[in-house]
């Protein structure tokens, strides 16, 4: 009889200036989630690259389907032989001055399975601090959900999603009821203590469903501060496991029991009027 669970595991990282360090760092990572028996491991956002400007992705972007960081991710998901969700790396956008920060996942034989552009684009202003992710970034424009399916395990929904894209509650339920949600971010410090697990926990409650949330955790070579947090979420809201601060891996199991048994006990999904 097929398992209800599947492993899963979030990656949280304090990346660089230099992308073959941060490849270093997130193989490592990668590899002890691995061990620990994640079918389904998911790095953090800008994994990749923490540049002392935001222009510095334009001189790393990728062309769709090729290139070095591309295929660091097809490897490992190879390697290991299991479901990896790059967190977002910069692909190339129409404009010259712009690039689509893009979530790809792997299968794993190291096949390209999903591509989600983070649509809802940062900016944020207080005193000495400040964003404007679209100055650099073009936003997407496409909801993306996808199945990990297995002989073994089970048949699990996950819906993609980006940081500043966890603000907007109208993405989560486009997605029709998924199994799990993820959320890699760059919270900024300030921010997050504010309203990283609270916005977490409210995707979890209002979809009844998991959210695995990998993140930067620390201070970065370019002086900014992220939040961390990582964390797994179950449908009841109760935060599964979780990271603080700095480099390491939050494992936990997505049970699919428990999503039916929350969503007979509470049909809340059932009971939506507006937007059905």
């Amino acid at each position: 009889m097929p398992r209800s669970t599947l492993r899963v595991a979030a990656v949280q990282m304090v990346s660089r200036q230099e992308v073959e360090a941060n490849l270093r760092d997130a193989e490592g990572l990668i590899a002890e989630a691995a061990a620990g028996g994640a079918r389904l491991v998911a790095l953090p956002e800008y994994f990749c690259l923490m540049g002392s400007r935001d222009s510095d992705k334009l001189a790393i972007r990728e062309a769709d389907g090729e290139g070095p960081i591309q295929q660091f991710l097809a490897d490992q998901a190879s390697k290991h032989g299991i479901w990896l969700v790059g967190g977002t790396l910069p692909l190339a956008a129409p404009q010259a001055d712009r690039v689509l920060n893009t979530t790809l996942v792997f299968d794993p034989q190291g096949r390209r399975v999903a591509r989600y552009d983070k649509i809802h684009l940062f900016a944020f202003s207080k005193g000495a601090e400040s964003y404007d992710e679209a100055r650099t970034i073009a936003p997407g424009a496409q909801i993306t959900v996808f199945d990990v399916r297995s002989d073994e395990g089970p048949r699990v929904k996950i819906g993609l999603s980006v940081c500043y894209d966890v603000r907007f509650p109208e993405l989560y339920r486009a997605m029709d009821e998924p199994d799990l949600i993820l959320v890699p971010a760059a919270f900024t410090a300030t921010t997050g203590r504010a309203h990283w697990e609270t916005l977490l926990k409210a995707r979890a409650v209002e979809n009844l469903c998991y959210v695995l949330a990998p993140a930067q955790g620390g201070r970065h070579e370019n002086g900014r501060a992220t939040f961390g947090h990582t964390m797994l979420i179950d449908p009841w809201g109760d935060v599964v496991a979780s990271r603080d601060e700095g480099p390491g891996v939050v494992i936990g199991d997505i049970d699919l029991q428990m999503i039916a048994s929350v969503r007979t006990d509470l049909p809340a999904l059932a009971h939506r009027v507006i937007g059905r």
